[in-house]
């Protein structure tokens, strides 16, 4: 059995896939099983994935379903014990899986790593700057708390023992984009993080604006049902408001009243910074005109990925 199942899920990433793919096969630590999932690419996804000759890699095609399923059916085919999960657009380190091997060994007890993330927007690679401060390579971290600044996971910076999904379940398939941050939820409500304090996952931002994204905000998360937890656990209160921030952001974009109401209903202002206040009171053209200046000085735009 090998000790890690690699798991990429795949859609219309023929940009970046095989950049993706080289990166774990150019890992210095080889004991690995890659499972790919095409969730019904349309592109060249599909024919560059196959054009690689190695044994290791799994492919499984699927009519398009969204990452959530994606995500679970390849999890569902993994051997191993220990999920790393990685986008079809993002890449590791090479040293990747061999300092999540060693945090494994010398931390027997922990179930849930993460290591640090950089974010590439066209040429410019920056290390995301989180809202703690770590001097040694390895701590463990109440997930929430660790957040208030930037996802302590992602789904390209996180390995997990199979076990835990006895407590927390898998990616919910109702969930069309968010899902990530709603499993990170269910993780950080029952495990804490050890997180190993080097970027070693880099996430490839590609150059499109969330004003011009289409999704159904419907299909998005909203956190309703941990209402009653947040009550007790003033660290989750604070990381739900500050998705839901980013939630009331996107519907005012999207002309949504209906989510930003639902949103902004369930959010406690003085859990967000005078920015971010002053951000959600904005009409949608201003908010656009900070996303272009954004995007034009290469910096992360409003929405953070989880």
């Amino acid at each position: 059995m090998t000790f890690f199942s690699v798991i990429i899920s795949v859609y219309n990433k023929e940009k970046h896939i095989q950049s993706t793919i080289e990166s774990v096969l150019h890992q210095t630590f080889k004991d690995f099983e890659i499972i790919v999932i095409n969730d019904g690419s349309t592109d060249n996804s599909e024919k560059i994935i196959n054009a690689f000759n190695d044994e290791r890699i799994t492919l499984i095609t699927t009519p398009n379903q969204g990452a959530s399923n994606a995500r679970n059916s390849g999890i569902k085919a993994a051997k191993s014990d220990y999920i790393a999960l990685l986008d079809g657009d993002d890449t590791w380190d090479s040293s990747y899986l061999q300092h999540m091997y060693d945090a494994i060994q010398k931390f027997p007890n922990s179930k849930l790593f993460s290591t640090g993330l950089a974010q590439k927007y066209k040429d410019k690679i920056t290390p995301v700057n989180y809202s703690f401060i770590q001097t040694e390579t390895h701590g463990l971290h109440n997930y929430f708390e660790a957040s208030k600044k930037y996802t302590l996971i992602t789904s390209s910076s996180v390995v997990f023992n199979t076990s835990i999904l006895e407590k927390t379940g898998v990616f919910d398939t109702e969930i069309a984009t968010g899902e990530d941050t709603d499993l990170w939820i269910r993780f950080g409500l029952h495990f804490s993080v050890l997180f190993i304090n080097k970027p070693l996952a880099c996430y490839n931002y590609d150059d499109y604006s969330l004003s011009n994204t289409n999704f159904d905000m419907d299909k998005k998360p909203k956190f309703n049902q941990y209402i009653e937890q947040e009550k007790d656990n003033s660290d989750l209160k604070i990381f739900l408001d500050r998705n839901r921030y980013s939630m009331a952001i996107l519907s005012i974009l999207k002309n949504d009243k209906k989510h930003y109401k639902f949103y902004v209903s369930n959010l406690d202002a003085t859990n967000l910074s005078l920015r971010q206040r002053f951000l959600l009171k904005s009409p949608k053209w201003l908010l656009l005109l900070l996303l272009q200046l954004q995007s034009l000085r290469g910096e992360w735009l409003i929405y953070p990925k989880s």
